[in-house]
């Protein structure tokens, strides 16, 4: 067989960034108990947006005047005066997954009256390598968005603005305008919605008003009734909120769906969402608890790959309605330098991505990023050199390279670290694959993702009959789970899963691998 080859020097660049946690006393005396608290940039000395985890001795999270809160934080403009009663408090300072986190204490006395200065250090530049950060599922206020993202540092957020029978449009019309630009390179979309009901959440962006789902029953219409009404507006893009939904493969089966929630909102900052809500349940002695579901989530998205779709994944937070903070699940699209909304959809489609809550990774494999084909004769042996450049503030023993939904590599960091490099990776027929790197933080799925790399030899793409099986038998479990009692409305909905059952057995039918 001919051996295609091109040697790359593989790059494992390595930044561990240490949680600052200095203890900070204070005790002069005011009239009031106050603290004036300025968040600097370290390389720049000016105060920037965060946010911040208060708590007292008791450990309940505080509130601080008007600020924008949501379960236990609150985001702040980089100067900010706690007003709070005599205690002790313990505090996280954080901004986004590009910047060390400060961790610290203070006693706050009666009449304290303090001023204290908090760095915060930058330990990767994103933009500055042309990845650009996007949190696809926001439910916070708009009236707040700017300044949440200037303290997550986050450039694209789409804003639910419309939900089933919620909306902000009921009593006011949809601005001419849908997309807004601030701080030079930070954009948010204020028609974003989502329709989440018995079979799962579709998440909508890039229409001009809400979809007419505010009479929407639990199972009728059918999701797909909405769906084909959205591909009507040109641009619009549809994503399928996470892989576990009941009719996940019935969307996909559809071909109207652009992308999928690989980091989703099951994945907390400090713990599990450890249930797959109303989806597919995983088997728990496979994927046990606590990290089991952003394994099962893993999982499945791999047996879509295996089937030879091309998905690119993505990621959302659900801030708002779940713990999270803004961006705390996010998608990084390559653009290059300069960024607009329009480029940055592009990207994602292209499969120029990365999905994170916690590490940075910046791939490039033979000169090519993430959603790249590779394409040889039939016959030939395809070699690739992994290049990879990451940066983690949480310890990570291992990064793994996924080839065709197992690990095909598995490299301790510590040997990278001694100047290995990544092993390199050889096809002799079509597949797919990417790199992950999983946290050994226990308490939650803490990891990051490329987005696969595609590879053609010949002209035969690799189907897995077990993938296959799985969503031929998925949704066949799904049709039986249909309930309703009015013949025409079963009928219909019933409709689009059995056109699907006949989509994953063509697929099956074609499969030539195991």
């Amino acid at each position: 067989m001919r051996a295609w080859r091109n040697r790359v020097t593989c790059c494992v660049p390595f930044c561990f960034a240490i949680l600052l946690a200095s203890p900070c006393p204070f005790g002069t005396h005011a009239a009031d108990n106050r603290l004036e608290l300025t968040v600097i940039d370290e390389e720049t000395g000016e105060p920037i947006p965060c946010r911040m985890h208060l708590k007292n001795a008791a450990g309940r999270a505080q509130k601080v005047g008007q600020w924008p809160f949501w379960h236990d934080h609150f985001v702040f403009p980089g100067k900010i005066t706690l007003k709070l009663p005599r205690g002790q408090y313990t505090f996280e300072l954080e901004r986004g997954p590009e910047w060390v986190n400060a961790t610290g204490h203070f006693v706050i006395n009666d009449g304290a009256d303090d001023r204290h200065t908090v760095k915060l250090r930058r330990i990767a530049d994103m933009k500055g390598t042309g990845w650009w950060s996007g949190d696809l599922h926001v439910h916070r206020p708009l009236k707040d968005i700017e300044l949440l993202m200037q303290a997550e540092d986050l450039h694209v957020a789409p804003v639910m603005t419309w939900w089933n029978k919620k909306s902000e449009w009921t009593t006011r019309q949809p601005p001419a305008e849908t997309v807004v630009r601030f701080d030079n390179d930070r954009i948010y979309e204020v028609m974003a919605g989502e329709d989440e009901r018995e079979g799962g959440a579709l998440l909508y962006f890039n229409l001009p008003r809400p979809l007419e789902i505010s009479k929407a029953e639990r199972e009728f219409p059918s999701p797909m009734k909405f769906l084909l009404a959205a591909r009507e507006t040109p641009g619009v893009w549809v994503d399928v909120e996470k892989p576990f939904w009941w009719d996940m493969p019935v969307w996909v089966a559809s071909g109207k769906i652009d992308s999928i929630g690989l980091a989703n909102n099951h994945m907390g900052r400090d713990r599990m969402l450890d249930n797959e809500a109303w989806g597919k349940p995983r088997d728990k002695k496979r994927f046990p608890s606590p990290r089991g579901n952003g394994n099962w989530s893993q999982e499945i998205y791999y047996h879509l790959l295996n089937c030879g779709l091309r998905i690119p994944p993505t990621a959302g937070s659900a801030s708002g309605v779940l713990p999270n903070p803004v961006g705390y699940n996010r998608v990084y699209a390559y653009v290059g330098e300069e960024l607009t909304y329009e480029k940055w959809w592009e990207a994602i489609r292209a499969g120029r991505v990365t999905v994170t809550n916690g590490p940075l990774l910046r791939p490039v494999v033979e000169g090519r990023l993430p959603g790249h084909v590779f394409r040889a004769p039939a016959g030939s042996v395809l070699e690739l050199d992994l290049n990879l450049t990451f940066t983690t503030r949480d310890p990570i023993s291992y990064l793994e390279v996924i080839k065709d939904g197992k690990v095909a590599r598995s490299v301790r960091l510590d040997e990278l670290h001694q100047g290995g490099k990544l092993p390199a990776l050889s096809f002799d027929r079509s597949g797919w694959f990417l790199m992950r790197a999983v946290t050994d933080v226990e308490s939650t799925f803490r990891f990051a993702s490329t987005g696969p790399y595609y590879v053609e030899i010949g002209e035969e793409p690799r189907i897995s009959r077990k993938s296959a099986q799985l969503f031929v038998d998925w949704v066949k479990e799904r049709q039986a789970r249909i309930k309703l009692t009015d013949p025409d409305q079963k009928r219909e909905v019933l409709e689009p899963h059995l056109a699907a059952q006949k989509f994953w057995e063509d697929i099956a039918a074609r499969a030539n691998a195991d």
